[in-house]
């Protein structure tokens, strides 16, 4: 497989009364998402074991950016790809995993991630294919506290990170990077960004909280529940405010998706409960624009 390439990790300043924020460019990644690090590592991991090999079926349930993920890597490896995704998921998504050379398993929108889930597992044992289990394999938060936290402590000024903030999908994100920052001595506070969707309640992509910020998702991680986390805190952020976060952020130059704007709104505001002093507050921006197009993050750009 290609190897990965660390990540520019910058300070962004779109308030200038506050610190800037430090975040992580993981939308550089090669499918455009911080997901590439778990599929490595859990398929790197699954081929040195013997668990995969030429011949080997993927399965794997995600609303998106993990199986777009696992597909870029599957096509690397040579190897059958099968993503089961709720009905709903944007267009674009689903034509990146085809493109990969990956096979499309749609299950109905009511059911949510539960039911991909439950999909996979019939599949698995159907066809005798490997299940990475993004959503209760430890080797997801393992993947970022081996590779993006010390990419982080590398990368920050003084080697110091005092809060990380992240949407939690999986959750292996928030609880590696904790995990990796807390092992390496910060005194590190965990921030979980939570959208909340004040119109389209009902109407919820797959199971997240909004229908606008796709992959934020409850009661499905054990990562989440089963990490240490102390002293976590939870800040929530208007879906609409995060789409508008989101916008300026891509107008100065990143291109990336509704859940940066999110995270990046989220660490704005755990910055601000402890000025006066200035935090070294780390977030990720965790994917690339071109897979929300035809979402509501692009309706002003729309004739």
């Amino acid at each position: 497989m290609i190897p990965l390439s660390k990540t520019p990790l910058v300070p962004i300043p779109l308030d200038p009364s506050l610190p800037p924020i430090w975040c992580k460019l993981e939308f550089l990644n090669p499918s455009g998402s911080t997901k590439d690090r778990i599929a490595r590592y859990i398929l790197q991991k699954a081929w040195r074991t013997g668990a995969i090999g030429h011949g080997s079926t993927v399965i794997e349930a995600s609303s998106g950016s993990t199986s777009i993920a696992m597909a870029l890597a599957c096509a690397q490896l040579g190897i059958r790809f099968v993503a089961v995704m709720p009905e709903g998921v944007s267009n674009e998504r689903v034509l990146m995993i085809r493109a990969y050379g990956g096979e499309i398993r749609l299950t109905p929108k009511e059911g949510g991630i539960q039911t991909a889930i439950a999909e996979t597992e019939r599949l698995a044992r159907e066809w005798n294919a490997f299940l990475p289990k993004q959503f209760s394999n430890p080797d997801n938060a393992a993947s970022h506290r081996v590779g993006t936290a010390s990419e982080v402590l590398d990368q920050i000024p003084g080697n110091r990170v005092d809060m990380v903030v992240s949407g939690v999908g999986t959750g292996g994100t928030l609880v590696g990077l904790y995990q990796g920052f807390a092992e390496a001595g910060c005194r590190i506070t965990p921030i979980a960004a939570r959208p909340v969707d004040i119109i389209h309640q009902g109407d919820i992509e797959c199971c997240s909280y909004s229908a606008r910020i796709p992959g934020v998702v409850e009661c499905v991680s054990t990562i989440f529940r089963e990490g240490e986390l102390p002293g976590l805190d939870t800040i929530e952020v208007k879906d609409i405010e995060a789409l508008e976060i989101t916008r300026e952020l891509i107008r100065r130059g990143f291109p990336v998706g509704p859940s940066s704007g999110l995270n990046y709104r989220a660490a704005q505001l755990a910055a601000m409960k402890r000025l006066p002093a200035q935090p070294n507050v780390v977030t990720v921006l965790p994917d690339r624009m071109e897979r929300y197009f035809t979402t509501e993050l692009f309706r002003p750009y729309r004739s």
